[in-house]
């Protein structure tokens, strides 16, 4: 996985037609307290999850619902290897989301021919 980093929704901006993201990590209180206006007008920011993070509010403290966008929440000081993986691959599966044919059918289906 690879990450870039920016300061601001312009440079997030820029970053995301750049680099076309999978997924968003912002801090919680910078997501909770400005308008997020010009990111929910964009065409590629409008459509990403957003993971929020921070070091000081715990999980219990914050209110998800308040904030449009947002996949999932990481306490940075609890946060541990296995988890921070588990939730950026489920906020990335966007990308991968889709039906697929099963493996197991060949299609186009075969021709049966009669042989009588």
């Amino acid at each position: 996985m690879d990450s870039h980093a920016v300061v601001g929704l312009e440079s997030a901006v820029e970053a995301a037609a750049a680099h076309a993201p999978d997924a968003v990590i912002c801090e919680y209180d910078l997501l909770a307290t400005i308008s997020l206006e010009s990111w929910e007008r964009d065409p590629l920011l409008s459509r990403l999850p957003v993971i929020a993070v921070s070091l000081t509010r715990r999980p219990d403290e914050v209110h998800l619902m308040d904030v449009n966008g947002i996949a999932g929440f990481l306490y940075l000081p609890t946060l541990d290897r296995e988890h921070a993986l588990r939730m950026l691959g489920a906020a990335a599966s966007w990308r991968r989301s889709g039906v697929t044919a099963p493996q197991s059918l060949p299609w186009p289906p075969p021709r049966v021919h009669n042989l009588q």
